[in-house]
C-alpha cells in the first residue's frame, strides 16, 4: 500500500558549465530558458510536494529566480549532479528525493510519478529509475545510448554503454532497453550514496548508477508508459541537439 504521509521533493541540478554546450541550461528554447522549461514539466508532477534548482553560478540563480523558480545555490566543484543534490537537499525536510535532468526540457512529467511510486510502494527500496525499449537497432551499440538489464522484478543487474544482452543467436527474440536518467531516492540513502568514493566499474563505464550496484544496494527499474517515446527522455548536450528540440516544439501544435 502507498504512503503518500512521505514528502516528496524533486531538484534540478543546474550547472552552468558544460564541456559541449557552456551555458546550455538558459540556452533559449522558443522563448523560454531551458531550465524553466524543465521546471514547469516538473511542476506537473502529481507526487512532487516542492521543487528546488540546486545551481552553481549567478546566472542561473538569476535565471531561475526570474520565472519564480526556487534557487539553491551549491559548490561549483562538484563533480557530478549527485553530490549538488546532496548539498542542496542537506537541511530540507523530505523522504524522498527525485533528480530531474536540467537538460531533458521535454521530460513528461508522468515519468517522476512513475519513478517515484516504487519508494512509496516498497519501504525497503533505497532507488528507483526508469527504462525504455529501445526501438531502432542501430542504437544498441551506440555508446551514448546507456543499456540496462533487471531481474523478473525489475531490479537492475548491470547497466552499460555496451550492448546487454548481447544476442549471440538469435537478434530477433532480443528486447534493449535505454536507461532514462530520472532518478529517484531516499534522502538518507542518497547523502550515503553521494558520500562514497568512485566505484571501480562507474570509472570504466562513466556510470554513476554502478556505484550503487557495486556497494550491492538495489535499484528498481520501471519501463515507462510516456507517450513521448524518445523525445520525452531527450537530452540536450550540443547546439544540433537544442536545435532539435525547438523544431519538435514548433512542428508539435498545443505541446505545452
Amino acid at each position: 500500500m502507498s504512503d503518500k504521509n512521505q514528502r516528496v521533493i524533486g531538484v534540478i541540478p543546474a550547472r552552468y558549465g558544460s564541456s559541449r554546450f557552456p551555458g546550455k541550461i538558459i540556452a533559449d528554447i522558443a522563448g523560454k530558458p531551458m531550465i524553466q522549461r524543465v521546471y514547469e514539466r516538473t511542476l506537473k508532477s502529481k507526487l512532487l510536494d516542492e521543487l528546488y534548482v540546486a545551481v552553481d553560478d549567478e546566472r542561473v540563480q538569476k535565471c531561475v529566480r526570474g520565472f519564480g523558480g526556487n534557487a539553491v545555490m551549491t559548490d561549483p566543484q562538484h563533480q557530478s549532479g549527485t553530490d549538488r543534490i546532496a548539498e542542496a537537499v542537506g537541511k530540507v525536510p523530505a523522504d524522498i528525493v527525485v533528480n530531474v535532468q536540467g537538460d531533458q526540457p521535454l521530460l513528461d512529467p508522468l515519468m517522476i510519478d512513475e519513478a517515484v511510486q516504487p519508494l512509496l510502494d516498497h519501504p525497503e527500496l533505497s532507488m528507483s529509475t526508469l527504462k525504455v525499449k529501445i526501438e531502432k537497432e542501430e542504437d544498441w551499440t551506440n555508446p551514448n545510448i546507456v543499456k540496462v538489464v533487471t531481474d523478473e522484478n525489475q531490479i537492475a543487474l548491470y547497466f552499460s554503454r555496451s550492448l546487454i544482452p548481447f544476442p549471440r543467436d538469435d537478434r530477433q527474440r532480443i528486447e534493449v532497453f535505454e536507461h532514462i536518467g530520472l532518478y529517484v531516492y531516499r534522502k538518507d540513502f542518497l547523502l550515503k550514496y553521494s558520500s562514497w568514493p568512485t566505484g571501480r566499474l562507474e570509472q570504466i563505464e562513466k556510470l554513476e548508477q554502478l556505484r550503487v550496484l557495486e556497494k550491492s544496494y538495489k535499484i528498481m527499474v520501471i519501463e515507462t508508459k510516456s507517450n513521448y517515446s524518445e523525445m520525452a527522455g531527450y537530452s540536450v548536450d550540443t547546439p544540433e541537439d537544442l536545435a532539435r528540440v525547438i523544431k519538435y516544439i514548433e512542428d508539435t501544435p498545443g505541446w505545452e
